[in-house]
């Protein structure tokens, strides 16, 4: 596998194994397992073109296990941690550990994910100890750091909308500075999806989940 120079930056990208049933639950349940699969699969391609010009090295971390897929020149990695909150602090913890000063951590399932967000996330780092992407679901979609701060990981309320609002608030009180980047929607509903440029603009996808209804 061919491998990137290593350079003080790091992007991390984690990704859930691409297994009918297991992705976009929400929106399997709305429209089947298939459909939920299909999405899915479009947002990890957009992902992988949004990122592929990145000047910084790329660590793909996998829900479950590796497989051989597009990001050909990323180190390939698996989630370790029981909960969302571990599994992001150990591979912060691995990235600082091997040698990197900024890491930016992003799901994959983002439609407005693109490459001048991840700059942005990069250059704010210089100024802040602490970057985030505000969803509009009250989490974060993007995660910044130029040193481990093991408390925004531990105890916070995972997947509920006060998420961001919490650890902001605990930040301000360790007097750590914050930056945060524009808000966007992440796509777990179908009015999410609907109402996307992302599917609006994708006929292939609009095709095929027409032919599954």
């Amino acid at each position: 596998m061919a491998l990137r120079f290593m350079t003080k930056d790091l992007l991390i990208i984690f990704v859930k194994n691409l297994v009918l049933g297991k992705v976009k639950t929400r929106l399997a349940h709305a429209l089947g397992k298939q459909a939920a699969f299909e999405i899915y699969r479009a947002l990890l391609d957009l992902t992988r073109r949004a990122t592929l010009d990145v000047k910084a090295d790329v660590r793909i971390f996998y829900s479950d296990a590796i497989v051989e897929d597009g990001w050909t020149t990323a180190s390939k990695h698996i989630q370790k941690g029981n909960t969302i909150g571990e599994r992001m602090m150990n591979a912060f913890k691995e990235g600082f550990e091997t040698g990197y000063e900024q890491i930016i951590l992003i799901g994959s399932d983002l439609p407005d994910m693109n490459l001048n967000l991840i700059e942005e996330g990069f250059k704010s780092l210089s100024k802040a100890d602490c970057i985030f992407g505000p969803s509009a679901d009250g989490g974060y979609y993007l995660v910044g750091l130029n040193r481990l701060h093991k408390f925004i990981f531990e105890d916070k309320p995972w997947s509920q909308p006060q998420l961001l609002e919490e650890t902001l608030r605990e930040l301000r009180s360790k007097n750590l500075k914050f930056k945060t980047l524009m808000t966007l929607n992440d796509i777990d509903t179908v009015e999410d999806l609907k109402t996307s440029n992302f599917f609006k603009s994708n006929f292939k996808l609009q095709a095929k989940l027409k032919a599954m209804s």
